[in-house]
């Protein structure tokens, strides 16, 4: 008992373990992913997905087609430029089976290859590849076809050419390790509804899906060539719109020449108010949902809040005994579409939830604050009706305070006490004394 009990108690460098390859993955998936759970399965979708879409950023892909075969597997295709198969100049192997096999080895470093991306380091298809049981991956380039296979991480068929082709793209299809998750079922609803985002977020791309486990395939499809204006459109269906806004506000705008290349960026939002009274706004940051905001949802907030009250105040919608409207208020029924790109952004963890890259911030007030500004000058009937409805809001906000301070909840409110010792209704201390 007493040898066990040192044993327990050791620490000596034999206890040091080193994790080779993708065994870090294994061990410790919620680090990469997030969680075992459906939200992490679904997430194995998408990083190959936003692997894709960084060709389409590129200008290099097309189309994306996502399919659901009947035993759960999972099959991403793209008409992108392919995966590099050469030989690694470092590790003498196919570079393919790098990306693969190796953490932290992608081409988005530099941004040579990839001006814009959501893929920063290096670990979505190799943390992908770490937790399936299988996985296949069959690249077009250089007029042929190759095709390389994987199990939970290793090497299991070395990279050979399977036939010739006049086209590009990659091909990766990879079943979840039950070992792994808790559920290696996908939701087609889940699915749907991202792929459809990213479609809204990438004028032009067309993307497919195909849930092939229903006795009849179900297809759905989709491509717009208004980006994110259709994206609010479609979020504002069925409610009952601002008069005059049934077309959303589109602002756009970037960095300028003479910012430094690590700071260069894109912005791009549209707005538009219903006569609802909740916000919902969605932002992103290259094509990547940051689901906890960040430097572009503040910048975009404070812009709104300013541009709106400053407007309000000149045009004397707002008089000199109104209270000044708080962000709150302006975006009471306000439906809006952030979207930014940039070359190296800086996010919260590997899931990506919040954008931290300060300068964004700026960037995305200033293009806000000058592109709402124009707007409201040359739509007044517009702006009125933004400004009324905002107007309306700061009111109920503060009826509803003052109803609040009104009703002071106290032991003796509601009792049946005698009058003389009855809840006080003055402040002045000498006065409520027995």
């Amino acid at each position: 008992m007493a040898a066990q009990t040192k044993k327990e108690n050791s620490y000596d460098a034999g206890e040091i373990q080193i994790l080779e390859g993708l065994e870090a993955v294994r061990k410790r998936p919620g680090m990469y992913i997030g969680t075992t759970s459906a939200s992490g399965l679904h997430h194995l979708v998408w990083e190959i997905v936003d692997n894709s879409v960084d060709e389409a950023m590129a200008g290099f892909c097309k189309k994306i087609k996502v399919t659901v075969h009947p035993d759960n597997s999972i099959t991403v295709e793209d008409n992108g430029r392919g995966i590099p198969v050469a030989m690694h100049p470092k590790k003498r192997i196919p570079t393919l089976e790098v990306v693969l096999t190796i953490l932290h080895a992608g081409g988005k470093f530099d941004n040579t290859a990839y001006k814009v991306s959501g893929g920063l380091h290096g670990v979505g298809v190799s943390v992908v590849n770490a937790l399936s049981k299988r996985l296949i991956a069959q690249v077009k380039r250089d007029g042929f076809i190759y095709e390389m296979e994987f199990a939970r991480g290793k090497t299991t068929k070395k990279m050979t050419k399977v036939g010739k082709t006049k086209v590009t793209g990659t091909t990766i299809t990879f079943w979840p390790d039950e070992e792994i998750f808790e559920t290696t079922t996908y939701n087609f609803d889940t699915l749907n509804d991202r792929l459809q985002e990213t479609a809204f977020l990438n004028r032009n791309l067309k993307i497919t899906l195909t849930d092939e486990r229903e006795l009849t395939p179900r297809t759905v499809e989709y491509c717009y060539a208004g980006g994110i204006v259709d994206f609010v459109k479609f979020l504002n269906e069925g409610k009952e719109i601002l008069p005059g806004l049934s077309k959303p506000i589109f602002i756009e705008g970037k960095s300028d020449s003479s910012a430094p290349a690590s700071q260069m960026g894109e912005v791009e939002v549209a707005l538009q108010w219903n006569k609802g009274f909740s916000e919902r706004t969605l932002s992103f940051a290259n094509d990547i949902f940051t689901e906890e905001g960040g430097m572009h949802l503040t910048g975009f907030r404070n812009a709104l809040t300013k541009v709106i009250n400053d407007y309000a105040k000149k045009n004397s919608i707002l008089k000199a005994k109104d209270p000044e409207l708080q962000g709150d208020d302006i975006r009471e029924g306000m439906t809006a579409v952030i979207s930014v790109k940039l070359p190296d952004p800086q996010f919260e963890g590997q899931t990506k939830a919040k954008l931290g890259s300060s300068y964004m911030r700026t960037l995305t007030n200033r293009v806000v604050a000058n592109g709402l500004a124009d707007y409201l000058e040359e739509h007044p009937n517009q702006a009125k009706e933004i400004c009324k409805k905002a107007a309306q809001a700061a009111k109920g906000r503060l009826a509803a305070q003052k109803a609040r301070q009104a009703t002071r909840k106290t032991p003796l409110l509601g009792s049946s006490m005698p009058g003389k010792l009855a809840d006080c209704s003055v402040k002045d201390a000498a006065m409520t004394e027995l």
